[in-house]
């Protein structure tokens, strides 16, 4: 199985955030192949997701202001259960400024709600990559989650 957070909108290829979202990718690469992706609007990350089919359906994970407030075990376990669904590929998406249309919204396994607070995309992105390396750690039974 492989994971691709993609960011939409987004054109950062550097800077402080780009480099914080490597190296948690990097990180939670040492657990599942993790790539860091950039489309340049909704249509073309939703094209991406329909190209990677191969003999399992893409899982997506939508970061949207109203989806569900999970804590990092409980988004841990989404996790989990889509990776021993045995799914190819899991994508993340940190969405348009615009927000997700009724398409997208449609299409997604999953509505993930970083809080009530609005986030730049860079940002977002950076939080949506340590979740993925602490949730991949916590199913690991790795002390880096210790409850903190």
């Amino acid at each position: 199985m492989n994971l691709w957070l993609f960011t939409v909108g987004g054109k950062t290829t550097s800077g402080p955030a780009f480099d914080l979202r490597q190296d948690y990718l990097a990180r939670a690469s040492r657990y599942l192949p993790c790539e860091l992706k950039v489309a340049a609007s909704e249509e073309k990350l939703l094209e991406a997701v329909h190209r990677a089919a191969g003999r399992t359906r893409p899982a997506l994970i939508l970061a949207d202001s109203a989806g569900a407030l999970l804590t990092s075990t409980e988004f841990a376990n989404e996790l989990s259960k889509r990776i021993d669904s045995g799914i190819q590929l899991l994508v993340m998406a940190i969405g348009p400024a615009d927000g997700w249309s009724a398409a997208a919204r449609g299409r997604a396994d999953l509505l993930l709600s970083f809080g009530r607070i609005t986030l730049p995309h860079e940002l977002a992105a950076v939080v949506a990559a340590e979740q993925i390396y602490r949730a991949l750690t916590i199913r690991a039974r790795h002390p880096y989650h210790s409850g903190h």
